[in-house]
């Protein structure tokens, strides 16, 4: 958790040196609620204990809320691919649309159940928009592609996002082992600490008028 959070402030101080911040300002507010949330995480597991109801609802809808800010990070990376196609309203209507169709969808698979936990809600719409997350990101990869995208900085924070949300869809799925493979505690932190580490690399290494051609990472059949 610790070294999540190391490289999650470091992408925050990559943005200010690099006078980045505002222009990829969804992306820092996600980190920065990341570190808000480890910090009250951590907490709230010091005071309550692991296995008190205080953390796991403060476990639960903070990770609602840290997959709602990643899906809005998400949503603004749409922007800056298509922004000079001034698709901006269009995708912000159909982004709330689809935020709001997957709440009803998680809402209502969990009033199916006899308890109706609260923290199962959370649970269920983290889960269902990592994977409206891991569709979107591939279909933006397709789109940076088809727009022969040249940003370095765009195309890396899009490819990076991509593996990051097919590993945890991967984590989701194999959740039900963890039981009988220990190996699987330790696989969520080490994919959290994916994303910030990639991120602030890219941030790092290149600025925004670095460029190069997506068709170079992958094969695309003409």
């Amino acid at each position: 958790m610790l070294l999540g959070t190391a490289f999650e402030l470091a992408f925050v101080v990559c943005s200010v040196a690099r006078r980045s911040f505002l222009r990829y300002f969804f992306l820092n507010l996600y980190f920065l609620l990341t570190i808000g949330s480890s910090v009250t995480r951590y907490f709230i597991l010091s005071t309550f204990g692991l296995n008190s109801t205080e953390y796991c609802y403060a476990y639960f809808y903070t990770d609602a809320l840290l997959t709602l800010a990643l899906y809005v990070a998400l949503i603004s990376l749409y922007s800056h691919v298509f922004g000079e196609l001034q698709f901006g309203k269009h995708l912000r209507l159909a982004a709330v649309l689809l935020l709001l169709g997957t709440a009803l969808f998680s809402y209502a698979v969990v009033a199916q159940s006899a308890d109706r936990l609260s923290t199962s809600f959370a649970y269920e719409l983290s889960q269902n928009l990592y994977f409206v997350g891991l569709v979107l990101t591939y279909v933006l990869w397709g789109a940076l592609l088809k727009l022969r995208e040249t940003r370095t900085r765009i195309v890396q924070f899009v490819l990076s996002l991509g593996v990051y949300f097919s590993a945890y869809a991967a984590s989701y799925a194999l959740g039900g082992l963890a039981s009988r493979h220990s190996f699987l505690v330790f696989l969520a932190p080490a994919i959290g600490c994916f994303l910030p580490l990639a991120w602030t690399l890219t941030m790092w290494r290149h600025t925004d008028e670095s460029r190069l051609v997506p068709a170079q990472l992958v094969a695309v059949p003409r």
